[in-house]
């Protein structure tokens, strides 16, 4: 096998080669980084690459010789620019962060490490995390691979470009209100965001109550795989489930007949999503039906969704600006600051009415009589990369993530996953929630509808 066909290979195949011995991960580095050499220019997907990723796949290659390979040995990695790597600066996508490099690992890093991942870079992600088209700052304009005059989505916008561009086969992405599940739906790649707490995180961002981390990748076993290899108890994070390692992958194959499935088509407020993105939920709940699924509509009584987010979407990144010396705010986007100082005099109250709000949908979702829910990850297409963006809230709740709030808001894993491309020829996609907890579930459905499109 020819080095410069390791990019092609997802984490499955990697792994299978990396045994076989027809490639080793220093050959696997090779193809990847030298892809990454000839496109990155026009994507703009990392933040930094990682010098130290040569000698980690060089162990890898040597584990693999000795019998000692782990479950993740010498497949290259990225991870989100909002999360620490030792060694590496987290900079936020923000000119207000220090460029010191972070001298500890966070959790899943670790575990990363510990299962034999190759952290090739850290990718792009945007201003703090606070939006979905995928610019900051620092960095620049991050764009699809798929067609560069449009964005990749974000806030892991570099994640979901670096998958869609085969910069590696494994991402790590973050996700508060859809930050996974967006950009990876409009770079037409699979992208979940796990129960909350399944994945330890530390130290938490803005979103710390809602955030999920999570992995991208471009086909659903890998995401699987990477969850296993991610997920786990950690006690440095607060929220995280006091759950053992497991295998994700197992039961993936095993379909989704007599499961019932509801079709979801208002979360909670008028969300919009074009014909194309309903033409993917309804392609999906025919793959289904015919594997054996039973398909019903479903009407959850819900507060408004919407409203609920924006309060505490709002909330949160006036706290992230608050902590950001008043002199360098000059340096910030202008949305950021402008939503920063429309949400700075929320009340205790407001949060606490909302935050009961929240439970209460929590509560509706988990009346509901059914394993699996399926709905848009987004409303449209990706839009252009230099969309001018005149109201934040509006574009959210209309433009960005009406589809994914609600399963922030209660905890509920959830995934996209590509259903093809439109008209236009950019990506469709799906989104399947179940009860939280149920991530097997999510997967399961998701591999089902990946082998249905064949």
């Amino acid at each position: 096998m020819d080095v410069s066909d390791a990019a092609a290979l997802d984490a499955a195949e990697l792994l299978e080669v990396f045994r076989t011995g027809e490639l080793t991960p220093l050959q696997a580095l090779q193809g990847v980084t030298e892809r990454i050499a000839r496109r990155n220019g026009e994507i703009n997907a990392f933040a930094i690459m990682n010098p130290g990723a040569l000698d980690a796949a060089r162990e890898s290659a040597e584990r693999w010789k000795s019998g000692a390979a782990r479950p993740l040995e010498g497949v290259p990695v990225t991870v989100k620019d909002l999360i620490d790597v030792a060694g590496l600066p987290t900079r936020r996508g923000s000119k207000t962060t220090a460029p010191a490099p972070a001298v500890q690992d966070a959790p899943l890093v670790s575990a990363l490490r510990a299962a034999g991942a190759v952290i090739i870079g850290k990718t792009t992600t945007t201003e703090f995390g606070w939006k979905s088209p995928g610019d900051n700052p620092l960095h620049g304009i991050t764009r699809n691979p798929w067609n560069v005059a449009h964005t990749p989505g974000g806030s892991s916008s570099g994640a979901a470009a670096a998958a869609a561009a085969f910069f590696g086969p494994l991402h790590v992405g973050t996700d508060g209100g859809g930050s996974i599940r967006i950009p990876a739906a409009w770079s037409g790649v699979v992208g979940l965001k796990p129960t909350f707490g399944r994945v330890p995180q530390w130290p938490l961002g803005a979103f710390g109550p809602m955030a999920a981390a999570g992995p991208i990748g471009r086909s659903v076993r890998d995401v699987a795989l990477m969850l296993s290899a991610m997920a786990g108890y950690n006690q440095r994070d607060p929220f995280s489930l006091p759950e053992a390692t497991r295998d994700f992958t197992a039961g993936l194959e095993e379909g989704v007949k007599r499961l019932r499935v509801g079709v979801l088509r208002r979360p909670g407020f008028d969300a919009p999503a074009d014909a194309a993105s309903w033409a993917a939920v309804e392609s999906a709940s025919a793959i289904l039906a015919e594997q054996g699924a039973d398909i019903a509509e479903i009407a959850p009584d819900l507060p408004d969704i919407s409203k609920i987010f924006v309060t505490f979407w709002g909330a949160a990144l006036a706290k992230a600006v608050c902590a950001v010396p008043a002199g360098q705010r000059v340096l910030m986007e202008s949305g950021l600051l402008a939503l920063a100082d429309r949400f700075q005099e929320a009340t205790a109250l407001e949060l606490l009415e909302v935050e009961a709000e929240r439970v209460r949908a929590a509560y509706k979702m988990a009346e509901l009589d059914v394993d699996l829910i399926l709905c848009p990850s987004v409303p449209h297409s990706a839009p252009l990369a230099d969309a001018a963006v005149p109201d934040p809230e509006a574009a959210l709740t209309q433009d960005w993530a009406p589809w994914t709030t609600l399963f922030s808001l209660t905890r509920q894993p959830a995934i996209t996953v590509p259903m093809g491309v439109d008209d236009a020829g950019l990506p469709t996609a799906l989104q399947i929630a179940a009860p939280i907890y149920r991530d097997d579930l999510v997967l399961r459905a998701a591999r089902a509808v990946e082998r249905g499109l064949g």
